[in-house]
């Protein structure tokens, strides 16, 4: 059952892939064609929002990140509690060198970047962008290039992905909170004690759940903290425990119903809002300034060195071992789909660099063309190790 949901998440994680590299592409094509106004115009609409005295204008752009986005966090709050508790990472053994990788994709990305911003105070704060792994894309390169390939492999890259992602954006929510006001943060507390209080009342309405997300969400966003925080927060308390027996618990409900909607129009809607940019006024040369070139050499050369080195580290010291059935050719071709950034490293870069437009600009034309490389290369060597597969056969593995 654990294995069905987790690989269920995952077959969801990559159809949506290919969705998002589509709408991401479409957004650069219109930002670039002659009706770029009407794109522009689109994402940088004001729509105001009342309900009762919340009240609150921002634009579609806006609400995108600070609204749609945090339901995204939600699920993937509530998968990584899943798969802690009850998936395939409740094993110490199997836990030990994915998190390794982890470790190594977190690390040696943010000191590539830092090596080459740490004299330069107005971006030198970006290092959590290159932390983040955008799973969908990077499980649908995977699928699509080497699809025979072993499940232990595409449940190592999603824990890898996971992980990575969920630490820069605690990391980067944390580091750009702006002012807090602490009222509204202690509300947002409160918000989640009681939710959590609630998780010992295992026939809970499922409606209470859903006020209390957008309570918690409501404060947090009057408070000035991420409001991804309060996504993941939110889904870490759900329950896990089945509401009454033979029946699914409310946390697997909740992420099974809600994980096709985000894969398939949330992140999809983020990539077509935050990926589009102008070329105009703009030049390769701009890539080689100091933080998109962090960035970029982050993701491309920091991400794959820190997941596979710190895998190799891991199973030479004996810590933790190889995926049952899974080569290293294969782990390093995974290594390279986790520099695969795009949406989660933009969604990270944009609150690092928002109020900088130009460093914003930059960093997302890095983001872009280093994962665009990134799954090619990735792919590449997935691709020969299926063939090397085929050839040799899968019991020489």
């Amino acid at each position: 059952m654990a294995r069905r949901l987790t690989l269920d998440f995952v077959r969801t994680a990559s159809g949506s892939g290919l969705l998002l590299a589509a709408a991401a592409l479409l957004a650069v094509i219109w930002a670039n064609s002659p009706f770029a106004p009407r794109y522009f115009g689109f994402i940088q609409a004001e729509i105001p929002v009342r309900v009762g005295s919340f009240a609150l204008t921002k634009s579609v752009g806006h609400w995108v990140s600070d609204a749609l986005m945090p339901v995204f966090f939600l699920v993937l709050g509530m998968q990584a509690k899943f798969e802690v508790l009850r998936g395939e990472l409740s094993s110490p053994r199997r836990l030990a060198l994915p998190l390794a990788a982890a470790l190594g994709g977190l690390l040696v990305p943010a000191l590539t970047f830092l090596a080459l911003n740490l004299g330069v105070p107005r971006t030198a704060g970006g290092w959590a962008t290159p932390m983040a792994t955008d799973m969908g894309v990077a499980m649908a390169v995977l699928s699509v290039a080497a699809p025979r390939l072993p499940p232990p492999l595409r449940i190592f890259l999603l824990t890898v992905s996971l992980a990575d992602t969920l630490v820069a954006v605690v990391v980067n929510g944390a580091l750009f909170a702006g002012d807090v006001h602490w009222k509204a943060l202690a509300g947002a507390g409160l918000a989640l004690g009681l939710l959590a209080v609630m998780g010992w009342w295992r026939r809970a309405p499922f409606l209470f759940y859903a006020a209390g997300f957008v309570v918690v969400w409501a404060f947090t966003i009057d408070s000035g903290v991420s409001t991804a925080l309060a996504g993941v927060a939110c889904g870490l308390t759900v329950p896990i425990g089945a509401r009454r027996p033979g029946q699914d618990s409310m946390l697997t409900y909740f992420m099974d119903s809600m994980h096709p909607y985000v894969a398939y129009a949330v992140l999809p809607l983020f990539a077509f809002t935050s990926a589009g940019f102008a070329f105009r006024g703009h030049s390769p040369d701009q890539l080689l300034a100091p933080a998109p070139l962090g960035v970029g050499l982050g993701l491309l050369l920091g991400k794959p060195l820190g997941v596979f080195g710190f895998s190799l580290l891991a199973a030479v010291l004996r810590i933790g071992r190889r995926p049952t059935g899974v080569t290293w050719l294969e782990l390093l071709g995974v290594g390279f789909l986790s520099g695969i950034g795009f949406t989660m490293s933009l969604f990270v870069g944009f609150l690092a660099f928002g109020d900088d437009p130009l460093a914003r600009t930059q960093v997302r034309l890095a983001v872009i063309a280093a994962s665009v490389v990134a799954a090619g290369l990735g792919g590449a060597l997935l691709a020969m190790a299926e063939r090397r597969r085929a050839d040799l056969g899968d019991d020489a593995f």
